[in-house]
């Protein structure tokens, strides 16, 4: 797979290195979303993921 652009979660730069920022340390996510696909074989499985994050995210409130 070639490089993808990720972006910073900490200061939001935008980078090509691997895991690690350079400029400050933090955590690198790609920037982009996945392409959308309408034989999503794993669309159960995020919207499970997501709904049992938000659920959680509801309980500590």
């Amino acid at each position: 797979m070639g490089k993808l652009l990720k972006k910073c979660v900490a200061c939001y730069q935008y980078s090509l290195a691997k895991e690690i920022c350079p400029n400050c340390g933090g955590h690198l996510r790609i920037a982009a979303p996945s392409k959308f696909s309408p034989q999503d074989k794993y669309g159960k499985y995020r919207r499970m993921l997501l709904k049992t994050t938000l659920t959680l995210h509801q309980k500590e409130e």
